[in-house]
């Protein structure tokens, strides 16, 4: 079997897609590294069946950053025994390409998002140039690619010429699902406090509602923002900002909602065709969910009706939709219901079998 190294740029600690992709890998039977970023405040990785490393850089934001961040995982890869390297987005791709062809070992491509298309990068031509440059310059080298939904998998076939598989960012199958029955209202946020994640406009309805609370698991470029934000608008104890929490803390958390929210502003086209592991977590813990009327969230809902659909981001139509079903114990209990039966298809223990098979082709 194959000595795989996993390249990406943020702290491994809170990484749940990669440290499921890695264990993966080696219960397969595969030597896995999986290779981060040393960050001031990263807490100690617990021990796992993979080897972590972390970088550490001189520079922490913008492009010199990036280039940093290359120059440091060229060299260490230009050190490392390998067979294959897999850099995960664009930004860790210029170092594992130009590594693995002098190298002359394999290479994968991991596409966890649009990255050209984020919101930090719309507006922003020139970067996004910038970055547009590094796919078309790096990306014809490569044989083998995945991405995180179908509608992505399809944009980037169009866009780079060669294929990609889909695998979603699905998480393990829980051991227990949440069963029917009467909850505390709780409306849980999983993920970054950043740009575009709609959580203004959930505070705002949070203004409008009574009888609920929401909790934000997560921190991000707007943290102190959003806190002053709740606190203008007097939310007191409507609102819990609970930092990060780590990975089996939030299983706990998931599993007491009432509702999971996946609000999205349609800054680029990354998060227009999202499918985000938040979605999933929600289903996999029978928990309905909220969110945006996007395509990837449109065609699971069509498979199964799990959570509401909204047609735009407003406060209004955040709070009419718990409204709704704060009022409507037999719909919450039919999307409960079909929470229950997408979890049994959409989790981990089934998605990975596409991995398997794209690495196995690398390696063939």
């Amino acid at each position: 079997m194959a000595r795989i190294i996993l390249t990406v740029t943020n702290d491994l600690h809170y990484g749940r897609r990669m440290q499921r992709i890695a264990a993966t890998l080696v219960e397969a039977g595969h030597d896995v590294v999986l290779l981060g970023r040393l960050l001031r405040n990263s807490p100690p990785l617990a021990p796992a069946g993979y080897a972590q490393v972390r970088l550490r850089c001189w520079f922490n934001k913008r492009a010199i950053f990036y280039a940093e961040y290359n120059v440091r995982l060229f060299f260490w890869l230009l050190g490392a025994r390998f067979d294959a390297v897999c850099s995960v987005d664009l930004d860790s791709l210029p170092a594992g390409c130009l590594a693995s062809l002098i190298r002359r070992k394999k290479r994968v491509f991991d596409a966890h998002e649009y990255f050209t298309e984020v919101p930090e990068l719309v507006g922003r031509p020139r970067v996004q140039a910038v970055w547009g440059i590094v796919a078309r310059l790096f990306l014809p080298y490569y044989r083998h690619a995945y991405t995180v939904g179908p509608a992505l998998a399809a944009l980037f076939e169009k866009e780079y010429g060669i294929p990609f598989a889909v695998v979603r960012n699905v998480p393990l199958r829980a051991a227990a699902v949440s069963e029917t029955g009467e909850k505390q209202k709780i409306i849980l946020y999983q993920g970054a406090l950043n740009l575009g994640r709609g959580i203004e406009a959930a505070l705002e309805a949070m203004a409008m509602l009574e009888g609920v609370q929401l909790w934000l698991a997560g921190e991000g470029d707007l943290s102190a923002e959003l806190r002053a934000r709740a606190q203008q608008l007097g939310l007191g104890d409507k609102v819990r900002f609970l930092g990060w929490v780590s990975p089996a803390d939030l299983d706990r958390l998931t599993a007491q909602a009432w509702l999971g929210l996946n609000l999205l502003e349609r800054r680029g086209q990354s998060y227009y065709y999202s499918l985000a592991n938040k979605f999933f977590a929600y289903t996999q813990y029978g928990v309905p969910s909220l969110n945006m009327d996007f395509p990837e969230y449109r065609a699971h809902c069509a498979a199964f009706r799990v959570g509401l659909l909204l047609p735009e981001l407003t406060a209004a139509a955040v709070a009419a939709a718990v409204r709704q079903l704060a009022n409507d114990p037999g719909l919450y209990a039919a999307l409960q219901a079909n929470c229950r039966s997408a979890a049994a298809v959409w989790n981990w223990e089934a998605e990975k079998e596409t991995l398997l098979r794209v690495w196995a082709e690398v390696s063939g």
